[in-house]
């Protein structure tokens, strides 16, 4: 398993793009042969999931390095707790 992380580290965004194209489209066709009872099917999903996890993963990375991901939205405020909202009831009775 070391060697598959490094490889997929020394690879491009490019590469890691259509690596990520590639292990969805497999995971999709490994889900149908699942359905129809194939065994060995799961390993496989499975191996392709956590691959394609470690992918999304190293992208996501880069694309925080380089400070090229979505702008950041403001801050929401915090959600009222329910006792805040139960006074603002009463307060607005009063």
């Amino acid at each position: 398993m070391p060697r598959r992380i490094e490889k997929i580290r020394e690879s491009g965004v490019n590469e890691l793009e259509a690596q990520q194209k590639e292990l969805s489209e497999t995971i999709f066709r490994l889900r149908f042969q699942l359905s129809t009872g194939q065994a060995e099917a799961l390993k496989r999903l499975r191996e392709s999931k956590k691959d394609l996890a470690r992918v999304k993963t190293l992208l996501r990375a880069r694309e925080i390095s380089t400070g090229a991901g979505p702008e950041a939205a403001p801050a929401a405020k915090p959600p009222k707790s329910a006792a805040s909202v139960k006074r603002a009831k009463v307060s607005k009775k009063a």
